[in-house]
């Protein structure tokens, strides 16, 4: 069937496929209204099986002294609002939507988007959720239409080189005419990575490169990209448990310029990841390129958009302008309190990770300090966030 919510039996069993289309249907990623009865009811009912695994991951959730954002909004009456609705092509559930958070108690949001309509059909959850994380971005809030403004006005955050290790800004993107992660089906896999490595191997000038995909890919080469943080970690927890990592690692490959300072990411958490990233703290040099690679792709691959909530991604943290403008950056005085970091950090709506990403530790003092809203803002302002808060950073740094 293809069907998002069929994908594996024992886990969860959908009845009946009213409302799928054939080889599991493709919405065009902007769908937004669910199919309903004349009540406003779902047509489709969850199993009991489904049901009973909700109601237990939701009792030891409830029970559990979790910090996630799906804790925080999944009330009793959302949860009982919520339990028997289905997407209208894919089927999924809101144990599709939930599990990953349901599993890792320890998630900073805890839910994802196995399809485009999910957002819509759980918008009692995902509404607040969005609201919390990206700064105030309510139900009744449109995203502004892409701007990335003037690319030259951004300089570089650290000159002296005494702080900034690396910058990097990246995006995501979805492809028009596929579900997200856990509802595709291989074949759909095997024919995006087809579509992305065809698109890419036509670029030209600085961005021009080679992709190499995952599958058969030598484990030491694979090992070198991660640890140059080049390429994505095999088998994220949180990633597996909302059933993201389905066929690995068929469809999945990265490309890279020439010198590595241009990267894409296809089939990872998202579509495509595209990523600008160089030593030092050349902010503008680096998103200078982002901006080429992105519209010189977006002419020959439709994006998924929606008139509300900006470009569509997997997970509601990317939602918007899905920029994320990230440095690793050396304070060892801030690094010392790390209260007044995160104060600084939430001042200018910063996100502190460690050094290697989310869910891990900084090493040596190295953090991993990017903006933290995607959402109501143009990517310029998204970006500008981050030059802002990181000047203020290096700035405080130096006065200790």
């Amino acid at each position: 069937m293809g069907l998002c919510a069929s994908k594996d039996k024992k886990e969860k069993v959908i009845e009946g496929d009213a409302g799928a289309t054939a080889n599991g249907g493709e919405p065009n990623g902007t769908a937004t209204t669910p199919a309903a009865g004349q009540d406003g009811k779902q047509d489709t009912m969850v199993d009991a099986a489904v049901l009973a695994k909700l109601e237990e991951g939701y009792a030891k959730l409830a029970a559990s002294d979790s910090k996630s954002l799906l804790k925080k909004y999944l009330t009793k009456e959302v949860f009982d609002n919520l339990k028997n609705k289905v997407t209208p092509t894919f089927k999924s559930t809101l144990l599709d939507v939930i599990q990953s958070g349901l599993e890792n108690h320890d998630s900073g949001v805890g839910i994802y988007a196995p399809d485009a309509e999910a957002y819509t059909v759980f918008a009692d959850l995902f509404d607040p959720i969005i609201e919390d994380y990206h700064g105030g971005f309510k139900k009744t809030d449109k995203h502004p239409a892409s701007d990335f403004g003037d690319v030259n006005s951004f300089g570089n955050v650290d000159p002296t080189n005494e702080y900034v290790i690396s910058t990097r800004v990246r995006c995501g993107r979805s492809m028009q005419g596929y579900p997200f992660n856990p509802c595709l089906t291989e074949a759909q896999y095997k024919e995006m990575e087809e579509k992305v490595s065809s698109t890419l191997s036509s670029l030209e000038g600085e961005l021009k490169g080679k992709f190499y995909p995952l599958t058969g890919m030598e484990k030491a080469v694979q090992q070198q990209l991660i640890d140059d943080h080049f390429l994505f970690k095999e088998g994220d927890r949180f990633l597996q448990a909302a059933n993201a990592c389905r066929f690995w690692p068929t469809g999945r490959g990265i490309y890279h310029n020439d010198n590595k300072r241009f990267l894409v990411w296809c089939n990872e958490e998202d579509h495509l990841r595209i990523i600008s990233m160089q030593q030092g703290g050349d902010l503008g040099e680096i998103y200078r390129r982002l901006v080429t690679a992105v519209n010189e792709i977006e002419k020959r691959i439709p994006f998924s958009h929606d008139d509300r909530l900006g470009f569509l991604t997997f997970c509601p943290t990317n939602l918007g302008t899905t920029i994320r403008a990230s440095v690793h950056i050396k304070v060892p005085k801030l690094a010392s309190n790390k209260a007044k970091l995160e104060e600084v950090a939430a001042k200018y709506n910063l996100q502190v990770r460690g050094t290697r990403g989310e869910h891990t530790e900084a090493e040596g003092g190295v953090y991993d300090i990017s903006n933290k809203r995607r959402m109501g803002l143009t990517e310029y302002q998204a970006v500008k966030e981050m030059y802002d808060g990181i000047t203020e950073l290096i700035k405080l740094e130096k006065s200790l």
